[in-house]
């Protein structure tokens, strides 16, 4: 069956999406997790989990920030206590993650996240054989290569299927420096009122959402992806995991998806014919709460990607 995984901001949060249909659940502090949608310091984490679980839910932790010799014995400690608190599955993205998960006595599942890199199925095994049992894939591949590497993987595959993605990182002002160096500039855009950073494209008339966390900057895509009515392929596939990506999202927005992606999956499994029928409705009250400066495509799935 395939899971409908989300991004919670709250522990409260938390128990609206399971009466919404949530599967799943990304938490993590962002000293360790990159681009989360909510902060859960250790206390909320135990709550989340324990919530969770009660539930029948699954709870990831996200632990896929890339490591300096000078987070080590901090990253350290908080694998213990992931393994003291249970989580179902730590998301990672650097090797550091893999080698002290293994000093534990039980290991807890892995799975793999490293944004762009994740763009074929030998990557996916060689990482499944390190105690992977998933992959998220690259945002830019397309509905073929999609396909190609679930065949050819060892390990679960997890789709965004929803949200924006991040298109740059840094701790340092490389944009900024890029455009210097042309001698262009982004017009910003700021409202305080949503507590929202907005770079100006005027160029091509898009607008980036900035997000900065400890892990620095990111740069993140002008439009949001959205399948729900493409979710055909995918589930005819068996693609394990279908995730709605909250970051810089209100409550209200990740409710509604997690709703209509809910009921699309569950009319899939009934009978797709149906799915097929109604598609076109479900993304209705979604794009009634979608923000205008942020139109919906469907990411890379039906094109090559440009680099």
């Amino acid at each position: 069956m395939t899971e409908l995984l989300v991004t919670p901001k709250s522990v409260a949060h938390i128990e609206t999406l399971i009466g919404k249909g949530a599967d799943a659940f990304v938490i993590g502090e962002q000293k360790f997790g990159l681009r989360l949608a909510g902060e859960f310091n250790k206390d909320d984490m135990i709550k989340a989990v324990n919530l969770i679980h009660s539930q029948g839910k699954k709870a990831y932790a996200a632990v896929n920030g890339i490591f300096h010799n000078y987070h080590l014995n901090a990253l350290a400690s908080y694998i213990n206590f992931l393994h003291e608190i249970k989580v179902d599955r730590i998301i990672f993205g650097d090797p550091a993650v893999v080698m002290f998960v293994k000093e534990q006595a039980h290991p807890i599942p892995l799975n793999w996240d490293a944004e762009a890199l994740v763009t074929n199925y030998f990557q996916c095994n060689y990482w499944g054989e390190k105690g992977a049992q998933r992959a998220q894939l690259a945002r830019e591949l397309s509905l073929e290569e999609i396909i190609n590497i679930k065949e050819n993987a060892d390990v679960e595959i997890e789709v965004q299927v929803h949200g924006m993605t991040c298109m740059f990182q840094s701790k340092r002002m490389l944009l900024g420096n890029y455009y210097t160096f042309q001698e262009r500039q982004m017009k910003i855009e700021r409202n305080k009122h949503a507590n929202e950073l907005l770079l100006y494209d005027e160029e091509r008339d898009n607008k980036y959402p900035v997000y900065e966390d400890y892990n620095g900057t990111h740069i993140m895509s002008p439009n949001d992806i959205c399948l729900i009515e493409e979710l055909e392929p995918l589930l005819s596939a068996g693609i394990d995991a279908l995730k709605i990506d909250g970051v810089l999202q209100s409550e209200t927005y990740i409710n509604v998806c997690t709703e209509q992606y809910r009921e699309a999956i569950d009319l899939y499994n009934e009978d797709p014919e149906v799915y097929e029928d109604e598609k076109f409705m479900l993304v209705d009250p979604i794009e009634a709460i979608q923000p205008e400066h942020r139109p919906f495509d469907e990411g890379f799935l039906f094109k090559q990607t440009v680099y």
